[in-house]
């Protein structure tokens, strides 16, 4: 059994994830659960025999260095592979994801219908939010292709490592993997606008070199998109201003105004229909009343805010949760064990919603 054998059978079992690790046999995860192959558990020295084969020399020593590496894998008529290849307790380990061949649309997906909003943009900045394993790339993928199909334009995507191939439709693609075609990702960066793009994925905004980057990028023109963790939209505004110095605070504070248009915040939660994962969207587009709170630094009303917000297509994880229990595509238990607050949640189920005058 070589890496490769594990990760055709990945497709086989429609398994989105593959894990190796010592004393275990392999263990796929299909439908959100994880199940182990029957098969004897791996010693050290298999697992080491089974993942070598994906390391070269520079991922040796990132290896040697970080403790870590992330990259990408193809396999010619298999599909590709988002790798991160770990040490745990001193032993070698690795988390695999299954690309999936073809960029999926909003409809495969399960998307709200708002979101292709997102692809309508010609300026600003668009960040998707939540926790690795959530969703981000595949849905940004998935705007980005509408894009593609839609407009004639230069999309640039700087990637770690690129997972998702788009093939050129009415857009022309470049897409730039880190180590792979650029050195680091901030050389990737710096050259970015001199690449004349309209579009750019930036990938995660991890730093306040890659914000600054990026909100001067929605500045002059382009359409800028990028990932964050962040546990909901209203509180991603707060972990931005956490990357900066005080005395810059204002200055930031006034590019997110008047340049970020919508913030997506997503989980990835187990359907009713055995073996399906759905996804739950916070919805947050950048409405005047937002662009006035966030101008004014009044962070602790945005959340609010967001939950009267009717009009414009945001929704709160509260609203999407309930609006996807009464479709019958959640449990109440699955819905209610993800909500930020279960209580509000519950008497949402029931009917009974807070207005500014009290329970009605």
């Amino acid at each position: 059994m070589t890496i490769n054998d594990l990760l055709a059978a990945m497709g086989k079992h429609n398994a989105t994830d593959l894990h190796v690790r010592t004393g275990e046999p392999p263990v796929f995860r299909v439908g959100g659960d994880l199940v182990r192959l029957k098969s004897t558990p791996l010693s050290a020295e298999q697992v080491t025999e089974l993942l070598s084969p994906l390391l070269d020399d520079r991922l040796q020593l990132e290896m040697k260095n970080r403790g870590y590496a992330d990259f990408s894998h193809s396999i010619e008529g298999v599909g590709r592979f988002r790798c991160n290849v770990y040490k745990a307790l001193g032993k070698l380990t690795a988390a695999i994801r299954r690309v999936k061949p073809k960029v999926p649309n909003y409809e495969e997906l399960s998307l709200p219908s708002q979101i292709r909003k997102c692809a309508s943009y010609e300026q600003g900045l668009v960040l998707v939010g939540g926790i690795t394993g959530s969703g981000k790339s595949t849905s940004l993928a998935a705007i980005l292709d509408d894009i593609n199909h839609n407009r004639r334009c230069h999309i640039l995507t700087i990637e770690d490592p690129v997972e998702y191939v788009f093939a050129d439709d009415k857009a022309v693609i470049n897409q730039r993997e880190v180590y792979t075609d650029v050195a680091t990702f901030e050389d990737a960066l710096r050259s970015a606008v001199r690449e004349d793009p309209d579009v750019m994925l930036l990938g995660e905004m991890r730093d306040a070199d890659t914000f600054e980057t990026a909100l001067t990028a929605a500045e002059t023109g382009h359409l800028v998109f990028g990932t964050i963790h962040s546990s909901g939209a209203a509180q991603t505004l707060g972990r931005i201003m956490d990357l900066f110095p005080t005395d810059k605070h204002a200055q930031i504070r006034t590019s997110l105004a008047f340049n970020l248009r919508c913030i997506l915040n997503q989980k990835l939660l187990p359907g009713v229909e055995k073996g399906t994962l759905v996804p739950v969207v916070e919805i947050m587009f950048i409405t005047p009343l937002m662009k006035k709170l966030i101008l004014d630094g009044e962070f602790a009303k945005v959340a609010e805010a967001l939950a009267k917000d009717r009009e414009n297509g945001c929704e709160t994880f509260a609203q999407a949760l309930n609006r996807l229990y009464k479709d019958k595509r959640l449990s109440m238990d699955t819905a209610l064990a993800a909500a930020p607050n279960p209580e509000e949640l519950r008497m949402m189920m029931r009917g009974i919603t807070i207005s500014d005058g009290g329970i009605v």
